[in-house]
Formats: C-alpha cells, sequence, structure tokens
C-alpha cells in the first residue's frame, strides 16, 4: 500500500534564472532555455525543487506574479551585465549586452526584494544587484590587477579560498569555519558598491568577493560559482531553509526549516 503523505509538506520551490541561447537537438537548431545541471543539482541536493526562469518579456505584474509563486530565487551566473545599466561606455573587452534578461532580472530583483523573498546571486547575480541597486562595475578586472587570475578562460575556473566576515548572514551559513573553496570566473567586479547593500568578503587585491542586501532577512550574494562545488552545499542548504521559513510565515504553515548542516557538510581535508 502507498503511503499517505498528504501531511508532508512541499519542498520550497527554488527559481533559477537562465540563459537564452542557440542550441542544437537533434534535427534542431533553435533558440531555447539554457542552463547548466549543477545549478539544478545545488538546488535538488539539499532538499529544494528547481524551476528554470527564462528572460522573457516583464509586462507590468509579471514578476511580482512570479515571485509571488516562489519560496526563493537564485540568480545565476551569465553573461556581462549592460553598461548602460550603470551609466558606462561599454570597454572593448564587455560582451554584447543581453538586454533582454538584463530586464527581466532587474524586475525579479525588485519584486523580490518588495516581497522579501529569500534570495542568492551567483556571481553575473552578484552584479546585477549591485547594478540595479545603483552601483557601478569594473568591467575588466585585467586592467586592474594585470592579469587573468579571477577568469583564466577556457572554461577552467580559478580556486581560492575566500574568508567572510563572521558578523555577516554568509559568516552564519559558514558556522565555525567561515572559509569557502571559491571557484572563479569573472572578468569583472563590483566597483562602486550600492546603497542598501553590504561586501562581507575580499580578496588579498582588494575585489569584493561577496555581499549582502540590508533589506532582506536572506539576501545573499557571491561573485564566485558555488554550484561548481559539490563537497559544499552550506549557501544553498541555507536558502532552502530561508525558503522554508518564507514559506511558513507566508502561508502561515508550520513548514520546519531545514537545518544547513543536514544537507550540507563540507568536506575536510
Amino acid at each position: 500500500m502507498a503511503s499517505n503523505d498528504s501531511d508532508t509538506p512541499a519542498p520550497p520551490l527554488i527559481g533559477i534564472t537562465s540563459y537564452l541561447e542557440q542550441a542544437q537537438t537533434g534535427v534542431w537548431d533553435v533558440p531555447a532555455s539554457f542552463l547548466p545541471q549543477v545549478y539544478l543539482d545545488a538546488v535538488t541536493d539539499v532538499g529544494g525543487v528547481a524551476l528554470v526562469l527564462p528572460p522573457q518579456p516583464v509586462a507590468p505584474g509579471v514578476a511580482r506574479g512570479i515571485v509571488s509563486r516562489l519560496d526563493g530565487l537564485i540568480l545565476s551566473g551569465g553573461a556581462d551585465v549592460d553598461p548602460a545599466r550603470y551609466r558606462a561606455d561599454p570597454h572593448e573587452r564587455t560582451g554584447a549586452p543581453r538586454t533582454d534578461r538584463d530586464a527581466f532580472e532587474a524586475a525579479l530583483l525588485e519584486a523580490a526584494i518588495d516581497a522579501g523573498l529569500p534570495l542568492l546571486g551567483i556571481c553575473r547575480g552578484a552584479q546585477v544587484i549591485n547594478v540595479e541597486l545603483g552601483g557601478t562595475l569594473i568591467q575588466h578586472l585585467p586592467d586592474l590587477v594585470g592579469d587573468d587570475r579571477y577568469q583564466a578562460g577556457q572554461g577552467v575556473f580559478t580556486e581560492i579560498d575566500v574568508e567572510v566576515d563572521a558578523e555577516s548572514r554568509i559568516g552564519e551559513l559558514l558556522s565555525d569555519d567561515r572559509t569557502a573553496r571559491a571557484h572563479l570566473y569573472h572578468h569583472q567586479a563590483i566597483d562602486a558598491l550600492a546603497d542598501g547593500l553590504t561586501a562581507t568578503s575580499r580578496t588579498d587585491d582588494g575585489i569584493i568577493e561577496s555581499i549582502e542586501i540590508d533589506a532582506l532577512p536572506f539576501g545573499v550574494a557571491v561573485q564566485w560559482h558555488p554550484e561548481e562545488n559539490r563537497e559544499d552545499r552550506r549557501l544553498f542548504a541555507g536558502l532552502v531553509a530561508a525558503a522554508a521559513q518564507y514559506r511558513a510565515s507566508r502561508d502561515g504553515g508550520a513548514l520546519s526549516p531545514i537545518p544547513p548542516t543536514e544537507h550540507a557538510p563540507k568536506e575536510q581535508p
């Protein structure tokens, strides 16, 4: 006999923004929504359900309607943010603008902040947050640091250890060991930090690697790619736990938070 799980709360629903890219499958060569599986795994590994959100027209109320159906949101990595959004001319190494994605994610971010939705920004996602709240970007880091240490190219991640501030939300997630093995792949970075954001870690040469949105109970963004580290799911576990609490508060239910340590032990050397 099948068990009756009608009283078991549904897992938190986490929306993840994605790309529109030209893709080939079988006889088809068409624009398609695309997101690497590592993002999906990072959410499902810690008990969440991943929902891919492709760029789409942002009519009034669309972003609010999407956010109202989510328990958490991830602004994923990807192409460079259009410099026009922070009133700058494009650098020669800045990628062609993806205005559809910029506009869609900007609308989602505004709706998420208004709703108090738990939010995790990853790489481009951290830059989107900073730009949309009024900050600026360094468009090509080698101009500042002198080499390609932050983006080696050819899909090869640079791995460094990043230590975050003890009193930060991300510091709480990382617990007693406030270091994260950061997989870097960004040729741009935060320059002027927007009002309402707090920088919670920097590299030895001063580049901001994580920020928090002061107005959100859980609004964390990192410049690195935590989805690439399968041995450390602490950030995703923290997001899913916050999403569970958010849903319980919103719906008046009794959904218990998911302890990060239950789902995301960090592998020790």
